[in-house]
């Protein structure tokens, strides 16, 4: 008889990643070899792509939490898990997102089959699918070497302030995307855009995309429907800025030094 393998198992209620409490406090992802939790006949099972060491991964959804696992929304999770439990948590919360969203064919109606571990095919015309991001470009936008710029958008659940973003239009450059969305949102122009890094964001399927860029001229004028509030702002005046696991704090640390 072979030995069964272990597997990381992604569980998720609602928005909930189910994260296994350890002897010492901290958390992690049940690594076993069986599911964590009871598993329905009718349970869609996931596997995903293996962790780095090997260790296959799989993730599936719940309608309510077992009492054996701790229910912690996806993006807290980032400061209980170790980072690439995260970052794998992410794309399981993603997959299911778009497994769910794609239950039958966009073309004639028939019900979608999965193809592969990342592709589903209609079970009538077979037409073929797969998990699409939305992408987004988010700048930091600096006015001289000491101040910057940013805004408070609508859709913020607390008060705190971040970078000028905005989705990719069909047809359009990253960069244009940047222009464009800087104009829009806060009425400036600006030059010297540059890359600097990019991040999945499975809230619940991006790619946030990031850039510094120069501020060249222009008032500021917000774009009201979007964005509450902003201004220019010096390193000894910043106001509340997004937490550690967003690209748009890396884009401001990296700015301070940090």
């Amino acid at each position: 008889m072979s030995e069964k393998m272990k597997k990381y198992y992604f569980v998720f209620c609602k928005d909930e990643l189910l994260l296994q409490q350890l002897p010492d406090g901290s958390f992690t992802i049940p690594c076993q070899e069986e599911p964590p939790t009871e598993v329905k006949a009718w349970t869609h099972m996931m596997n995903i792509t293996p962790m780095d060491d090997g260790t296959p991964v799989v993730t599936y959804r719940l309608d309510s939490p077992p009492a054996n696992l701790t229910p912690i929304p996806l993006r807290q999770s980032y400061y209980k898990l170790e980072r690439h439990l995260y970052l794998k948590a992410g794309k399981c919360q993603e997959l299911l997102y778009w497994d769910q969203n794609t239950r039958f064919c966009g073309i004639c109606g028939a019900p979608m089959r999965m193809d592969t571990d990342i592709s589903k095919k209609c079970t009538e015309c077979g037409k073929e699918v797969w998990p699409q991001l939305a992408t987004a470009v988010i700048v930091l936008i600096h006015k001289g070497d000491d101040e910057v710029l940013l805004v408070r958008a609508r859709n913020f659940k607390r008060d705190f302030y971040g970078l000028v973003a905005g989705f990719v239009e069909t047809g359009e450059t990253l960069e244009e995307a940047v222009a464009r969305e800087a104009m829009e949102e806060t009425g400036v122009t600006i030059t010297n855009i540059r890359y600097f890094g990019s991040q999945p964001w499975p809230y619940p399927c991006g790619l946030m995309v990031g850039f510094h860029a120069d501020y060249v001229s222009g008032e500021i004028h917000l774009q009201r429907s979007e964005i509450a509030k902003g201004g220019w702002f010096r390193r000894d005046n910043l106001p509340d800025i997004p937490e550690k696991l967003s690209i748009a704090r890396m884009l401001l640390d990296d700015w301070l030094g940090e």
